[in-house]
């Protein structure tokens, strides 16, 4: 299917955002406030990370990507990226099959190439294993950078067009990590910061963004709920009048 980008035609506007797209921002501060150890915190926030799956089934939602770990999250204490990597191997071990048996699909996007190939093989099969789901689409973005997915973008476009001097959007949409997905509808950030941090820098274009103190592991489905709100009562223009908007309405 080809999706509408917001830069060249006006997408629909759906009551129910189609696709959320979240920062799941928080999480060792969480652990902190509570002196226990960062993992703590991003074992608590695996938990939220299915509730937040459960409650978009529930409301329509269609996709839902989660940044769970940045091309600049390399940068942290080595002994909190290997957790991380752990975590990653028992979230899938452990998720999965429940996500298989709910008709909901799993990709991950991202360089992989720096994981272990254990993890490269899982991650593999797990997306083959939900390939065919329907329900809900969860992208999980993993060693994930939006100027990355721009660059390699731009290298299969040039490279799929020898002599071509001339490139369009329409000609680089296809090789962007996330061509399978509609641009977000809505971006949450939980934990208090009000930043984008390289995610989806080029399919963020005319999304709605919501910021919320809640640190991620205290983040609900009435928290979601609080967010799809703020969306709702957002007049979303894509470079029109408001009257425009409200004639064409």
């Amino acid at each position: 299917m080809i999706f509408k980008s917001s830069t060249t035609a006006v997408p629909d506007v759906p009551a129910v955002p189609r696709h959320i797209a979240i920062i799941m921002d928080g999480n060792g501060r969480w652990a902190t406030r509570r002196l226990l150890p960062r993992v703590a915190g991003h074992v608590k926030g695996v938990e939220a990370v299915r509730g937040v799956v459960e409650a978009c089934v529930l409301r329509g939602v269609e996709y839902l990507t989660l940044f769970a770990f940045s091309s600049e999250n390399w940068r942290r204490p080595a002994e909190e990226v290997s957790l991380l990597m752990r975590l990653f191997v028992t979230a899938l071990e452990r998720e999965v099959s429940k996500m298989h048996a709910n008709d909901i699909r799993l990709k991950v996007v991202g360089d992989l190439s720096r994981f272990d190939p254990k993890l490269q093989d899982m991650i593999a099969n797990a997306e083959r294993r939900t390939a065919g789901n329907k329900r809900l689409t969860v992208t999980v973005c993993a060693n994930y950078g939006g100027r990355w997915d721009i660059m390699q973008a731009t290298s299969k476009m040039v490279a799929s067009n020898p002599g071509t001097l001339d490139f369009t959007e329409e000609m680089l949409a296809p090789h962007l990590a996330m061509a399978y997905a509609p641009e977000p509808d809505l971006f949450i950030r939980t934990g208090g910061e009000e930043r984008i941090s390289n995610f989806l820098l080029w399919q963020l274009a005319y999304s709605e963004l919501y910021f919320t103190d809640t640190y991620w592991p205290d983040f609900s489905a009435e928290s979601l709920d609080a967010a799809i709100a703020s969306y709702q009562g957002r007049e979303r223009r894509f470079g029109r009048t408001g009257e425009q908007v409200a004639n064409n309405t």
